[in-house]
């Protein structure tokens, strides 16, 4: 969303303000870049120029997000659109209880679609029994077949069973609490479960008898939909990038107008309002609430991992720019933001994933990205796990030896410890259902049910 949204902002930008400076540098020259903005909005809502497909899954949350974007698009005039749903599920055997769940949660998800999609030309895409990588897969994904099966040379198989145990969210819990404090934070890319894992570990925290401040920094806001109520000891907050961008400014004014004629100040002002602002903004608000891990644990449900990185590149630009600063007017210690990550005793990092190739690689990306950082993740965690949910469904049997290489090329090396929530029949929403994923007692009787 923030692709298209720039051209209009800038342009909204200029018209306002024709001198003084900008984070991308002096008005005058963006004013000349004018016409090159102009044209980029007018291609992306020029309805014979661009099309916009969306791909989602059969998953409520998933669809709901992809409303929400259709519905912003609209607003910019983005309004030639499509609708791609991948994953589709049919069970091939009524008596598997983990295929027919996954079959009438899907169903159950596509009935209730929002109206903003339900409008839109629609194309469904079975869920298949091999990953979609390389090219003989992505051919395969253009040959016609059915929802229920595959040709007899794509099902693999090699046996899951070869598959070793993996230790659940219990054991993770338990090693996080034994600090006592600290920041812990989940990430990965979207809809992999950044969210209730963040949300079962700190309720997992709070009934180990710890204080913990649960924050989002996602835009989505997806934390308040997973907790669905209030829980006594759990403080949860949202960092709103409008409201700290504001108060950033307000901060701004407030120390530097004093003295400042009318004029001087509406030049003082130019700059905060540029788009660039709200970067610096929810740093600082991030900042202010992972101070909080000194005496508390602090669980940030972070954005997915395209929008952790620019916050992350912004947190390491900001924590130069500090560094330099106290160099030549500091006196005695500073902490920044990127120390505090960097801290491992202070800060453990955790990825989520799915058992997919495009997800694990994803977090692998993200895992080098941190580590250029200097920040190392303590551990991952593998949500959604079919194999630790059990199923003898021919076509999530299949699936299992994929899911398989997955955990090889996870254990192999990629992971300093590996932690397995199971795929579950019914979602964990509420405090009831994610406290069961921190107890290895309550996840058993949730799997058996």
């Amino acid at each position: 969303m923030r692709l298209p949204r720039l051209p209009k902002a800038w342009n909204n930008f200029l018209v306002d303000n024709d001198r003084g400076a900008s984070c991308l540098g002096p008005h005058t020259r963006l004013k000349m870049q004018e016409e090159r903005f102009n044209a980029a909005l007018e291609a992306l809502s020029a309805p014979a120029k661009t099309t916009v497909i969306f791909v989602t899954r059969p998953d409520k949350g998933a669809l709901g997000a992809a409303a929400r974007t259709s519905e912003d698009l609209h607003e910019l005039g983005l309004t030639i659109q499509r609708l791609a749903i991948n994953g589709v599920f049919h069970a091939s055997e009524r008596i598997d209880a983990v295929a027919c769940a996954i079959e009438h949660l899907g169903r159950l998800a596509l009935e209730e679609m929002p109206q903003s999609l339900s409008d839109l030309p629609l194309d469904l895409m079975p869920l298949r029994a091999f990953d979609s990588v390389g090219l003989p897969a992505l051919r395969a994904l253009l040959s016609s077949g059915t929802l229920t099966g595959e040709p007899a040379h794509a099902v693999p198989t090699e046996p899951a069973e070869s598959i070793a145990p993996i230790q659940g969210l219990t054991g993770l819990t338990d090693e996080l609490a034994t600090a006592g404090h600290g920041l812990i934070m989940v990430m990965g890319k979207g809809r992999v479960g950044k969210t209730t894992v963040a949300a079962a570990l700190a309720l997992g925290l709070i009934a180990r008898g710890k204080t913990v401040h649960l924050n989002t920094t996602d835009l989505a806001a997806h934390l308040a939909g997973t907790l669905n109520g209030a829980e006594p000891g759990l403080h949860v907050s949202r960092i709103d990038p409008k409201v700290e961008t504001q108060r950033y400014i307000d901060k701004i004014m407030a120390a530097k107008s004093p003295g400042l004629d009318v004029q001087e100040q509406a030049l003082l002002l130019e700059d905060p309002r540029s788009p660039c602002t709200e970067k610096v903004a929810v740093i600082h608000a991030f900042s202010r609430i992972a101070s909080e891990g000194r005496s508390a644990f602090v669980v940030p449900d972070t954005a997915t991992t395209g929008h952790s990185m620019l916050r992350m590149d912004a947190t390491g630009a900001y924590h130069w720019q500090m560094m330099r600063e106290f160099e030549r007017h500091g006196s005695g210690r500073i902490v920044t933001p990127l120390m505090r990550l960097q801290d491992a005793a202070y800060t453990k990092i955790i990825l989520a994933t799915l058992a997919e190739v495009t997800p694990v690689s994803q977090a692998a990306a993200l895992q080098e990205d941190l580590r250029r950082a200097n920040v190392e993740p303590c551990a991952w965690v593998l949500n959604k796990s079919v194999f630790a949910a059990g199923t003898r469904d021919p076509l999530l049997a299949a699936r299992l030896a994929g899911e398989r290489r997955q955990i090889e090329r996870i254990s192999a090396g990629l992971a300093k410890r590996l932690f397995t929530l199971p795929w579950l029949t019914n979602p964990p929403i509420g405090f009831v259902d994610l406290s069961k994923l921190v107890s290895e007692t309550a996840l058993a009787a949730a799997l058996q049910a």
